[in-house]
């Protein structure tokens, strides 16, 4: 593949991302919803695309760009034991991102994302282009339902970066408006342990 064809893919996937953050900011201000990001390996990637939408202050709150350990603890409240225990790109670790930024906006609906996107930083168990989603909402009662999910994402660092953002807008629109896509994908809300 040329360098050209590359940028071109690039452009393209960018694009795609800044229109799916147009779509769900629609979606979120037709329910009267708030949108936050708990971002680590994408920078800040999916604040920016959301934000790209004139008028998204209306349903967008705020983001946390947490690329450090310490900023996941300062920022969002992520105990240090839980990441010294599961390392930052886990499961447990996107769920209490996705939960803390909830916690610390006033969103009612958050996506969270840690990963490793490369070149370098990868393991056998956590090779490059590895993500963990976690997804929160605030329900009616102001109780919290958490979602997550692993994916495993193919390119360069551009590439896992780009794609680990349309995943996790997508399921955010999907849940607003198509949820039977989250249950024919395995995805569900369950509520946060704590809620009772």
């Amino acid at each position: 593949m040329s360098a050209q064809t590359a940028d071109t893919d690039l452009q393209q996937m960018q694009a795609q991302l800044d229109a799916l953050a147009g779509r769900l900011g629609t979606q979120a201000a037709a329910a009267g919803l708030m949108l936050t990001t708990a971002e680590s390996c994408t920078g800040g990637g999916i604040a920016r695309a959301l934000t790209e939408t004139a008028g998204s202050s209306d349903w967008f709150d705020r983001a946390f760009i947490t690329y450090s350990n310490a900023a996941k603890s300062d920022m969002l409240g992520v105990p240090a034991p839980l990441i010294a225990s599961h390392g930052a790109v886990s499961e447990p670790v996107a769920l209490a991102m996705a939960a803390g930024a909830l916690h610390r906006s006033a969103a009612q609906m958050a996506v969270a994302v840690t990963g490793v996107a490369g070149p370098g930083g990868g393991s056998a168990d956590k090779p490059v282009g590895t993500v963990w989603f976690g997804w929160a909402q605030r329900e009616a009662e102001g109780q919290i339902s958490l979602m997550s999910q692993r994916m495993q994402f193919a390119g360069d660092r551009s590439e896992v970066r780009l794609r680990t953002g349309l995943h996790g807008l997508a399921v955010l629109l999907d849940s607003l408006q198509e949820p039977a896509r989250l249950e024919a994908a395995g995805l569900q809300w369950s509520r946060a342990a704590g809620n009772e």
